[in-house]
């Protein structure tokens, strides 16, 4: 069994593998003791999504990005500025900005996983509610209300419409009046920009397939195509990062990006699944799932990938929830990065189950892979394996590790045989090799 890295053929641009949902945590009103500003910024995040912001009461809790949290008063006129509440958003932006990271934001509600139901009904006037979307962007890119020039690009309709009684409470053909409404609103005010959806909650087809088809008779705008998968396997996430690239090849919609924007290690959300979920997210497995993911998603039919979620919760294997202290996810999410940097992609073969690679050339001779041993069976044991580079005109290999007692620090020099040399890996740990 061999892994293959060809430096010498590149294979595209290495992809935004690394947004996340959600920001870091920063208070302006009160004092500084608790930040993961620094260290949010020093990860270089591309893109953070804002689903579920308002359910973090450190970014602005119920008075932030929502909807019903902007514009409060659905009777209000949606063309009067004193209609919108936008100070908590507005600092939450800029607090994403501030990091260096680019907002994606959600138009539409959180979930709601409560009894009653508040925001999450299929809106009664989707003209009313495209008008107040069109507000929302006129103050974040254009200065309405005395607003900002923030330059947001990624608009998203909605989330996960096709998830009944807890994220929308209507028919699918109201959602698709709503997208269609609201599109082609917010393209004909806003040609820059880019509109999409659903964010649909799995690979639900009957319902795609519906959705697709009325864009495609309606000729409904959509510059990108948005989707989630909570899995245990990378093998899961590569499949359907294909069977949705397939759906849309299918109705004639290969031109639109393919966005898998909430996705995580999930065994299932109930039980004592659900428990070791949560622990395995936040620990050594789970980060190197994250990064497993990255890698094979590389050399995927997919354009972005946004880990859920960066916000302070149990789902979140960057930063710790209180203290907001660096966490095991965090250290490939921040070394993908630097493969973004390098910008070249290039081939990787192997035959190795279990071993996830990605490698990265830059126009100044670097050379990056990225490498890791994923699996979900705890009882799993070491692997040795051969590692053939072709292109490289270094015999030698700074490896940092990434494991229980290292982030991705500096352990070892490698030395090639003639482009060869053999590596043993323990299970869950990730290294780089520049």
């Amino acid at each position: 069994m061999k892994l293959k890295i060809s430096l010498d053929a590149p294979i595209g641009k290495i992809k935004p593998m690394n947004a996340v949902n959600n920001g870091p945590v920063y208070k302006r009103s009160v004092g500084q003791d608790l930040t993961n500003l620094p260290d949010y910024k020093a990860a270089r995040i591309p893109y953070a999504r804002t689903h579920d912001a308002s359910i973090c009461y450190n970014y602005g809790g119920e008075h932030t990005v929502d909807i019903t949290a902007i514009f409060p008063n659905m009777d209000a006129d949606p063309y009067d500025p004193a209609s919108y509440d936008f100070a908590l958003t507005d600092e939450y932006l800029d607090t994403i900005m501030l990091a260096g990271t680019k907002v994606f934001y959600r138009l539409g509600q959180k979930i709601e996983h409560w009894e009653k139901k508040y925001g999450i009904y299929a809106p009664s006037d989707p003209q009313k509610w495209a008008t107040i979307c069109e507000h929302i962007i006129a103050h974040m890119n254009e200065g309405w209300a005395d607003g900002h020039r923030m330059g947001v690009e990624y608009w998203e309709i909605w989330n996960e419409p096709n998830i009944v009684y807890e994220c929308w409470i209507g028919t699918p053909e109201q959602y698709f009046e709503l997208y269609e409404v609201t599109a082609k609103r917010l393209k004909q005010r806003f040609p820059y920009i880019k509109v999409g959806g659903p964010a649909i909650g799995y690979y639900d087809e009957p319902w795609l397939r519906k959705f697709f088809a009325y864009v495609k008779e309606k000729n409904v705008p959509l510059d990108f195509y948005s989707w989630h998968r909570y899995a245990t396997q990378v093998e899961e996430i590569v499949a359907d990062t294909r069977r949705h690239r397939a759906l849309l090849e299918e109705y004639g919609l290969g031109h639109v990006e393919s966005i898998l924007n909430e996705w995580n290690y999930v065994k299932s959300f109930r039980g004592e699944d659900w428990h070791y979920s949560i622990k395995t997210m936040t620990s050594l497995k789970g980060a190197v799932f994250a990064a497993a993911v990255m890698a094979a998603c590389q050399y995927e039919p997919v354009d972005m990938l946004m880990y859920y979620d960066a916000r302070p919760t149990g789902m979140n294997g960057m930063f710790s929830m209180y203290t907001y202290e660096k966490m095991k996810t965090y250290y490939p999410i921040a070394a993908w990065s630097d493969m973004k940097d390098l910008g070249t992609a290039c081939k990787i073969s192997c035959d190795i189950p279990n071993i996830y690679a990605a490698a990265a050339t830059g126009d100044d001779g670097k050379r990056m892979i990225y490498l890791c041993y994923y699996t979900d069976d705890d009882n799993a044991l070491s692997k040795t394996f051969t590692v053939e580079v072709a292109g490289s005109s270094s015999d030698e290999y700074r490896l940092s590790l990434l494991d229980e007692e290292h982030n991705f620090d500096d352990v070892a020099l490698i030395y090639a045989d003639d482009g060869k040399f053999t590596l043993t890996m323990q299970p869950n740990t990730a290294i780089i090799l520049r």
